[in-house]
């Protein structure tokens, strides 16, 4: 793929922007709109699709390919473009209850296929483009339109979901971080295989600071867990805290008290992703410490490759094949 030198106002649509005021969809368009920028790839060569959702509208704000597609089924839309055009980098654009609830069937599978699609899952614990009902994320006891008396739901962990289906990279980040966002969305791109990043984004009408603890000015420090590859995890304002992992779980501990060498090393390539799930349950939401940053990047057969091999198989032994033989060569009739 050659590149191009863009600028974000190349990426952006003549469409009018129509979130609500406030809202943290603006700042993570503007993040994958600098990022696509800085990236170097041809905006003929970038394709986003969604579901439906207030996160949905992306494609129309995008000057590139897309498709506002079906409730759920960006996913299947998207793995359908990704194995007919390889070329592409195809991006899914999708939000907590379009994913995980009619869309919880097909975004489980492209994670197992390994289909090379970039999934960028807008979380914020709430229905918003429907006007506030509690979300498959949502915490226990919500109070919402649709759930008056507190929801009684266990709500999905959206990271240990895709680590529990397989996917080859995982990552979570957060609206306001655009930094952050930004080097999140370069590794996920630069991975080839199903990636999956999880981004907590506030919904300032229906469901306001619901991520206080990680990006309040003094809840931050005690409570963003950053994970880079190759170094202790450690956290606070002097790395004070530290996590450890024992018997499959994470521990939150003092590093003073159990030693620096005693704290788990982040390994985000690690072939069993056994770690990587253990740091996703550490915090079931973002309520304490909780850890952002790459869970797991691990190269495994991309979907694509194996089909191309699998057709091509199939030509060197048998040939390009007659699609009007194979119809008519047994079994068929002719309606008169």
């Amino acid at each position: 793929m050659t590149t191009q030198t863009t600028t974000r106002q190349d990426w952006q649509s003549p469409q009018e922007v129509r979130w609500c005021p406030g809202c943290g969809d603006y700042t993570i368009l503007a993040s994958v709109q600098n990022y696509m920028a800085e990236s170097g790839i041809p905006r003929e060569h970038a394709v986003f699709i969604s579901g439906i959702g207030c996160s949905s509208r992306f494609p129309y704000y995008m000057n590139t390919y897309g498709m506002h597609s079906i409730h759920g089924r960006a996913p299947a839309i998207a793995s359908g473009i990704a194995v007919a055009r390889p070329e592409l980098s195809v991006w899914v654009v999708t939000g907590d209850g379009d994913a995980l609830s009619i869309g919880g069937n097909h975004i489980i599978h492209a994670m197992r296929r390994n289909v090379n699609l970039k999934v960028l899952l807008f979380n914020n614990q709430i229905y918003g483009l429907t006007k506030g009902q509690y979300s498959p994320t949502s915490e226990k006891g919500k109070q919402t339109k649709s759930s008056p008396m507190g929801s009684i739901d266990l709500p999905f962990n959206p990271v240990s979901l895709a680590l529990g289906a397989e996917a080859s990279f995982v990552a979570r980040t957060i609206d306001m971080d655009r930094d952050h966002t930004i080097a999140m969305l370069e590794a996920a791109y630069d991975h080839r295989g199903a990636a999956f990043v999880e981004i907590y984004q506030n919904c300032n009408v229906f469901n306001d600071k619901a991520f206080q603890a990680l990006t309040g000015k003094q809840e931050r420090t005690e409570n963003r867990v950053h994970l880079e590859h190759g170094k202790p995890v450690t956290f606070g304002p002097d790395d004070e805290h530290g996590v450890m992992i024992h018997d499959g779980t994470a521990h939150i501990v003092d590093v003073a008290e159990v030693g620096i060498a005693n704290i788990h090393v982040h390994d985000a390539g690690a072939e069993s992703p056994a770690a990587a799930f253990a740091l996703s349950r550490l915090s079931h939401g973002p309520y304490g410490p909780t850890p952002i940053g790459v869970f797991r990047s691990v190269e495994r057969p991309v979907y694509e490759d194996d089909l191309d091999r699998q057709i091509a198989a199939a030509t060197d032994a048998k040939g390009p094949g007659d699609l009007k033989q194979l119809v008519t060569s047994t079994g068929s009739w002719v309606v008169e």
